[in-house]
C-alpha cells in the first residue's frame, strides 16, 4: 500500500491503530513494529485495519449516468450483434454490494427494456468475507441508498422505507466471491469491469502495474472499464482509450483483423 492514497482517512486508520495498540498494551508505534517482525500474523490484522469499505448506490452519479446512456447499451447492443446471451460485469473490491446492485437495477430499468434477448450476470470480489455477507444480504440504511434516483429505488428495493432490501430477483443476478485482487482475478471474460477507489489510490505504483495486467486481460475486447473518479490508468497499461471526456472510462481496443 502508498500512504499518500490514504490522504482522506488517515485519521480513520489511525485512530484503527491506536486501538489495536491498546489492546496489545503497547506504548508506541515501535513497539508494535517489533511485535510485527515477530508475529506473521499480525501482518493480516494490519491489512485489516488499512482496508476502506466506503460504499454508496450511485456513487459518482456522472459515471452511472454514462452506463445508463451509453455503456451498458452500447454492450448489449454488441452481446445482440454476436449472439452473445448476456452482459458479465465484475465489480471488483464490492465490498457490501452497492456497486453492483446499482449496476443490476441500472440495467433492469434503463437497458433491459430495449435488449430483451441479452441478460445480465455480476461478480462481485472482495476480500474481506463480513463486507461479503452484508451484500449478500442485501440489506441497506438510508444514507446508503440516498444518492440514487427516487425512480431506481423504487425498483431497487422490497419496501418503501429503512430498512432498505434490495429486491430478490436482482440479487439473484450478482455472485459473490471471496477474492483478493492483489493476487487473483475471477476468470472472466468479461464486458466491464468496475474497479474503482481501489487499486488505483491504495497499493503502490508496481501492484498497480500488476493488478490492472490482469483486469485487462480478463476483458473482453470492446469492453468497458471503469476506475475512480479522480484515478487513470497506470502509464505502461495499453490497448484501452478513453470511452468519453473527462469520465473514467476505458474502452479496450479490438484487434484489427485480416
Amino acid at each position: 500500500m502508498r500512504w499518500p492514497g490514504f490522504r482522506k482517512v488517515r485519521s480513520q486508520v489511525c485512530k484503527r491503530l491506536a486501538r489495536r495498540l491498546r489492546e496489545l498494551d503497547f506504548d508506541d508505534l515501535d513497539a508494535y513494529r517489533r511485535y510485527l517482525m515477530l508475529d506473521a500474523d499480525e501482518w493480516k490484522h494490519l491489512d485489516g485495519l488499512c482496508r476502506i469499505t466506503v460504499s454508496r448506490f450511485y456513487r459518482d452519479r456522472g459515471v452511472f449516468e454514462a452506463l445508463e446512456t451509453e455503456v451498458l447499451p452500447a454492450l448489449a447492443a454488441a452481446a445482440e450483434r454476436s449472439g452473445m446471451p448476456a452482459v458479465s460485469v465484475w465489480s471488483c473490491g464490492c465490498a457490501s454490494g452497492e456497486e453492483a446492485y446499482s449496476v443490476a437495477v441500472v440495467w433492469e430499468a434503463r437497458v433491459a427494456p430495449d435488449h430483451p434477448e441479452v441478460a445480465l450476470t455480476i461478480m462481485g470480489t472482495d476480500s474481506d468475507p463480513r463486507m461479503l455477507e452484508r451484500a449478500n444480504q442485501g440489506i441497506y440504511s438510508s444514507g446508503s441508498v440516498r444518492e440514487l434516483p427516487v425512480d431506481l429505488r423504487r425498483r431497487a428495493f422490497e419496501g418503501p422505507g429503512e430498512p432498505y432490501r434490495v429486491r430478490h430477483h436482482l440479487r439473484e443476478l450478482v455472485t459473490w466471491r471471496a477474492q483478493d485482487v492483489r493476487s487473483d482475478a475471477p476468470p472472466g471474460p468479461f464486458d466491464l469491469v468496475l474497479c474503482r477507489n481501489l487499486v488505483l489510490t491504495y497499493f503502490e505504483e508496481s501492484l498497480q502495474m500488476e493488478i490492472m495486467t490482469r483486469v485487462t486481460d480478463v476483458v473482453r475486447p470492446g469492453g468497458a472499464l471503469v476506475v475512480g473518479s479522480h484515478e487513470s490508468l497506470p502509464a505502461g497499461i495499453v490497448g484501452w482509450e478513453h470511452w468519453g471526456a473527462a469520465l473514467p472510462v476505458y474502452r479496450k481496443a479490438v484487434p484489427p483483423t485480416g
